[in-house]
């Protein structure tokens, strides 16, 4: 049994056998409560191909989404009383095919959904994600681009910006998702991340990302996946996009974008230092909704 964790912190963003995770929902219940998790919040990859047409071996598949939703609504009863449970989506924003604010997601009784920018889907060629193989990746930007890395990290920052103009999420995730394949990767950086198109970009996001919280009480997560999977060698986003978050007035919570029940909290005391540097105070903790806004708790850190 995993000894119970000291750090009294949640995971909302959390995928199973539903889509690409490879735990059932009820082992991760266990181990988040065996770890002494505040909360456990499930986050399947929502559907992609009714909406799009593109066809994804990691996404939830449409036929399966009433059955995601039973089940997880079947483990918030039996976790009653002892491991609060939410249900949520993480839903790509995919310019003029489907987002966060689409309307049927609303109507589904979610606790919150998570919204992110996987897919990108140039004027000359086919859909591809960023955070792929490298391969798929300089496929995408030769074929998509011209070749073109930085114009592909513009169109990224587009949609990213786009989609928090768009709301409808109480969650943005790992929002600096584009860095992936410039870590930690054999071929070499595809754009450059201290470049002045860059950093306007990341600030410009912080920005508008302000202006989204103040509205509708958005939070930004410090996700630790890429660290427990080994791909990058820090938080989403960056420790210097997160300190832009911060003067922004931007809430932040902890999240282990867990693909298996033990990495919940994988990489936490990172992230909580992460915070520390960042200026951050408190770490916020989801406990429902009111009306249309979630309701933050506090973790001091």
């Amino acid at each position: 049994m995993k000894a119970r964790s000291s750090y009294g912190l949640s995971c909302l963003h959390t995928h199973t056998v539903f889509c690409d995770g490879k735990d059932e929902i009820e082992i991760y219940c266990r181990r988040a409560w065996e770890g002494g998790l505040h909360s456990l919040g499930f986050s399947a990859h929502a559907p992609v191909t009714r909406k799009t047409g593109i066809k994804s071996s990691w996404n939830l598949p449409d036929s399966r989404l009433e059955e995601y939703l039973d089940a997880v609504r079947a483990a918030r009863r039996r976790w009653e009383g002892k491991l609060p449970v939410y249900l949520g989506l993480e839903v790509d924003y995919i310019g003029g095919l489907m987002g966060p604010a689409d309307k049927d997601y609303r109507e589904m009784g979610l606790d919150y959904l998570i919204g992110v920018v996987h897919y990108i889907i140039p004027p000359a060629s086919g859909p591809f994600t960023v955070d792929g193989s490298r391969e798929e990746l300089d496929r995408g930007i030769g074929e998509g681009f011209g070749g073109d890395g930085e114009a592909l990290m513009g169109c990224y920052w587009d949609q990213v910006a786009a989609m928090i103009r768009a709301g409808g999420f109480e969650i943005l995730g790992h929002v600096d998702l584009i860095k992936k394949n410039n870590q930690l990767s054999a071929g070499p950086p595809f754009f450059d991340p201290a470049g002045p198109a860059y950093l306007r970009r990341i600030g410009e996001t912080a920005v508008l990302a302000g202006e989204a919280a103040a509205r509708s009480g958005m939070a930004v997560e410090v996700n630790t996946g890429g660290m427990s999977r080994g791909r990058i060698n820090e938080t989403y986003p960056s420790p210097e996009m997160l300190k832009l978050f911060r003067e922004q007035g931007v809430s932040a919570i902890i999240n282990a974008d867990a693909h298996r029940a033990e990495d919940l909290e994988s990489h936490y005391g990172e992230a909580l230092e992460t915070m520390r540097k960042a200026g951050y105070t408190a770490t916020v903790l989801f406990e429902g909704r009111e009306g249309e806004r979630p309701r933050w708790g506090e973790r001091k850190l």
